[in-house]
């Protein structure tokens, strides 16, 4: 009977999925997201069953994975590189469902969700940048907790409590560690929560409109998405065995020294847009506020949009204004690793304000945008 069970939630949900007909590849960046979070937990706990979390032996552990582990190198470039792989994808996700209207309602909850998942990879990805306990690790963590003093009169106090002391010190990469650990497993749960409101809504599609043409997950779908699969395997093989650290920086080779602060100071490539967004305000609190805020937005979105279709194929102004969001924060990435001087400061408070600006635009040009479509209005 139990059999029975699982076998009928297994077809419902990944044989006999009711799928819209004409969705294309883009929907196939959420699955390969999965795998890759899946690859994620899979290494890093082989890992953390050679990794020592203390700062005298942090830094030696990581090198013995490298060069004494059978393969440890492999597991280890896997893992660093398959989190640069990860945030791809979900950005990539993330930019799907701007573009088709993906997050407008019945679907609010789930874009709730998918924003939640976002930000426990950010916080996920910060705590293992940090052990490894190398130059960058060291002052990122440094730079970044900082940023909690700010908070009205409990600042201070978080902050060391935080670090555990009055520096970063063994008690923080302890603390990093454990929730570095724990923090996947969390991100698991959200994305399980994810699935099953997706598969309450169902999946948008391309045109915002009901498709009378609905067809089974299973072959169809699996394999586009199986397609996806093994052309971002080949190229993520290529990279772990040719390129291991074309995402990395070098400074994170050096161990780490309190005493030697690094010339420019740099966060992972897929911080460097809300990084350019800090650095841009000239004020600490409003730095902060501003980087914030430049993600919250995201969970307001749904309320900002008026419009009664969803497809951008049906609003030429969207259109042009969502390309030159995408290159918005493309440039925020080139610009967050640039030295702070003239013209990067100048050009990094351009982007930013319009940045924001997006949220706000959007409100109006969805007005202006009103159609009455009645095959459009209403549907999924």
């Amino acid at each position: 009977m139990l059999k029975d069970l699982k076998n009928t939630y297994f077809d419902n949900h990944l044989v006999y999925y009711p799928t819209p007909s004409n969705l294309n590849y883009f929907w196939g960046a959420g699955s390969v997201s999965g795998i890759f979070l899946a690859i994620q937990i899979l290494s890093g706990v082989f890992l953390a069953m050679y990794y020592t979390p203390h700062i005298d032996y942090a830094f030696i552990s990581v090198e013995h994975i490298m060069r004494d582990v059978q393969y440890g190198w492999f597991i280890r470039y896997m893992h660093a590189n398959g989190a640069s792989f990860f945030f791809i994808f979900v950005y990539l996700h993330i930019s799907r469902n701007l573009y088709y209207g993906s997050y407008i309602k019945p679907r609010i909850f789930l874009w709730f969700s998918g924003i939640t998942i976002l930000l426990l990879m950010m916080a996920t990805a910060f705590l293992g940048y940090v052990l490894p306990w190398g130059q960058m690790s060291f002052w990122g963590a440094t730079v970044i907790t900082n940023l909690f003093s700010v908070i009205p009169f409990i600042g201070l106090t978080l902050v060391e409590w935080l670090w555990g002391g009055f520096s970063v010190n063994n008690a923080t990469l302890n603390k990093f560690f454990s929730l570095h650990f724990l923090l996947p497993f969390v991100i698991t749960g959200v994305v399980l929560l994810h699935l099953l409101l997706l598969h309450k809504v169902g999946s948008n599609t391309p045109l915002g409109i009901l498709n009378n043409k609905i067809i089974n997950f299973y072959p169809y779908f699996y394999n586009k998405d199986l397609f996806i699969l093994f052309s971002t395997f080949f190229l993520f093989i290529i990279i772990i065995c040719y390129y291991p650290n074309l995402f990395g920086h070098p400074d994170n080779y050096i161990i780490a020294n309190p005493m030697v602060t690094p010339a420019h100071i740099v966060p992972e490539w897929y911080f460097l847009p809300f990084y350019a967004i800090l650095r841009s305000v000239p004020d600490k609190l409003g730095g902060v506020l501003a980087m914030g805020g430049s993600i919250v937005l995201f969970y307001f979105l749904p309320f900002f949009n008026c419009y009664l279709t969803r497809s951008t194929f049906f609003k030429p102004f969207y259109n042009i204004l969502y390309w030159f969001f995408i290159m918005n924060f493309c440039l925020l990435g080139w610009l967050g690793q640039k030295p702070v001087e003239i013209p990067y400061v100048f050009l990094g408070q351009l982007i930013t304000l319009f940045y924001f600006s997006f949220f706000f635009i959007i409100v109006i040009i969805s007005l202006i945008e009103q159609y009455d479509i009645p095959s459009v209005k209403y549907k999924i």
